[in-house]
């Protein structure tokens, strides 16, 4: 796997800053809130949490299986299959928690650097771009689809379970369900967070002062 592009830095403070006239403020904010909307709502971005989503869910349906095969082992070969069911339900499991944590913790970060350096001017001309209207709303949609599912698999399951079912079998479905849920509810904040920020910052933007870079005034 490649290694995540670094974020880039919180604009300096006023006292310091450096820029030689607005305009050349202006083409560095668009640089740099560019690559954090990808950071951060960007189609990968969405594809790598699914994928992340989908390797925990096959974690559990592994530790699932495994706690159906030791209710109904027999055997010791059978006893054996659960556990390495097990372990690797685990090794995928653990991992997958891991990245999206780490990711949760890199879009906070994001998050503070997009209010950063979007509250140094405004420009409504290229801030259009950033906006990306359609692609928050499929992660709107895609997520809130997601959540559904899941919670429908939370709820359906015990619902719907006989008597005679594994526990293992509930176990394994309404862990799936719950991890469909939790992502598509990450999704679902990511998208209401862009469209806020786009609210706020950008289009809000207009009843702000400009900020002039060193040396520079407003225009």
């Amino acid at each position: 796997m490649s290694r995540r592009s670094p974020l880039p830095p919180p604009p300096p403070p006023a006292e310091i800053r450096s820029w030689p006239d607005r305009e050349t403020l202006l083409a560095d904010r668009d640089v740099v809130l560019g690559e954090l909307v990808r950071m951060h709502v960007g189609r990968g971005r969405l594809g790598l949490l699914w994928m992340w989503g989908a390797l925990a869910a096959l974690g559990w349906s592994f530790v699932g299986t495994a706690l159906i095969m030791f209710e109904e082992t027999y055997d010791v070969f059978s006893a054996i299959g659960a556990l390495v069911a097990l372990v690797l339900g685990f090794a995928l499991l653990v991992p997958s928690g891991i990245f999206v944590s780490l990711g949760l913790g890199r879009d906070r970060k994001v998050r503070q650097l997009l209010l950063e350096w979007g509250a140094l001017d405004r420009d409504p001309a290229r801030d259009r771009r950033l906006r990306l209207f359609g692609t928050s709303l499929a992660w709107l949609l895609m997520s809130f689809a997601l959540c559904a599912v899941g919670l429908f698999a939370c709820t359906a399951a015990p619902a719907g379970a006989a008597a005679e079912d594994p526990y293992g079998l509930l176990v394994l479905v309404m862990g799936v369900g719950l991890i469909a849920w939790v992502i598509g509810l990450i999704g679902i904040t990511k998208a209401l967070t862009h469209r806020r920020w786009v609210v706020r910052v950008l289009m809000g933007a207009a009843s702000r002062p400009p900020v002039p870079a060193a040396g520079g005034a407003p225009r």
